[in-house]
């Protein structure tokens, strides 16, 4: 019984302090609620002025295409998209966007421009079957036409690593004849050049500074690019470097023979350009100079005749 008497005492006691607590202290703790609240307010605008400023395609496009990524995965092959992931590899992953996410580009485009064409046919008139076939038209054209720009980005970006390969090759040989090692040699082209190349490079400096091997970094540099050239040079870098021969005279070698690929290559579409010439000569110019020389006589001809 002494316990329970003494329990409640106790409890009465606590209860008492922390209502006298709360009566004296009332204004400090009601202005302690009202900070926590514009503070809890602030980062709550301070998160929305955050995501304001996040870029477009982050914030409303690529949320929009992971849900159409999920889709087009149940549609997709294994095999398609394995193929696709490594056009985009070469092509330098436009947009920074997986094979699931450019299928749903790839497809939506597709609709987009056949419902144009429909909506062209409809507005024009042409009656039901021209509608129907406007939009078969309009759909393969916009299949075909991210097709067309995956193959002429990554032709463009093989030939602009082709064309500065040489340049390239001559700076990291002058970096390591100076003394550098070929990862800083790397990073002073890195530092030094740009274009598609020098992406590359970095990114393959990157991979070898998080713990890859070196080869195993310049074989994914090979597979990323497709260039020939420049998996010959990795190539024989690999080889020096299993060898211990020097890798300076190795980059002089390299860089000497891609000159000479270089200036054999010019040297062949200045051999083509004659050819390449005729086509508009035979189909533009011949024919203007056919009708200044032979117009008159023509025309003189048919009034003597006519006479």
């Amino acid at each position: 019984m002494i316990w329970v008497i003494v329990s409640l005492s106790f409890f009465t006691g606590t209860l008492f302090i922390y209502g006298g607590y709360l009566i004296l202290a009332s204004d400090k703790l009601q202005i302690q609620w009202r900070l926590k609240n514009i503070k809890a307010e602030r980062e709550k605008g301070r998160e929305l002025i955050d995501e304001l400023q996040r870029p477009f395609m982050d914030r409303i496009v690529r949320p929009f295409l992971n849900s159409l990524a999920n889709f087009t995965k149940m549609f997709t092959p294994a095999k398609k998209r394995t193929s696709l992931e490594r056009r985009l590899l070469l092509a330098g992953n436009p947009g920074r966007l997986t094979a699931a996410e450019f299928l749903s580009v790839h497809y939506s485009l597709a609709v987009m421009v056949g419902v144009a064409g429909y909506l062209a046919a409809f507005i024009g008139k042409w009656g039901p079957l021209m509608n129907v076939l406007s939009a078969l038209v309009g759909i393969f054209f916009g299949y075909i036409l991210v097709d067309v720009y995956i193959n002429v980005r990554t032709k463009y970006r093989q030939a602009d690593m082709t064309k500065n390969l040489p340049d390239v090759l001559d700076l990291l040989t002058v970096s390591v004849e100076a003394g550098l090692g070929f990862d800083s040699a790397l990073q002073k082209v890195v530092q030094k050049t740009k274009g598609s190349i020098s992406i590359e490079f970095g990114k393959t400096l990157q991979e070898i500074k998080m713990g890859k091997q070196r080869k195993e970094a310049l074989r994914d540099l090979g597979l990323r690019t497709g260039v020939e050239d420049l998996n010959t040079f990795i190539s024989a870098v690999i080889q020096a470097d299993q060898l211990g021969v020097s890798i300076g005279n190795v980059l002089r070698i390299q860089a000497e023979q891609m000159r000479r690929k270089r200036r054999q290559r010019i040297e062949e579409k200045a051999m083509k350009a004659p050819i390449k010439m005729l086509i508009p000569m035979v189909l533009f110019i011949f024919p203007t100079i056919f009708i200044v020389l032979l117009g008159p006589a023509v025309l003189e001809v048919l009034e003597n005749m006519a006479k």
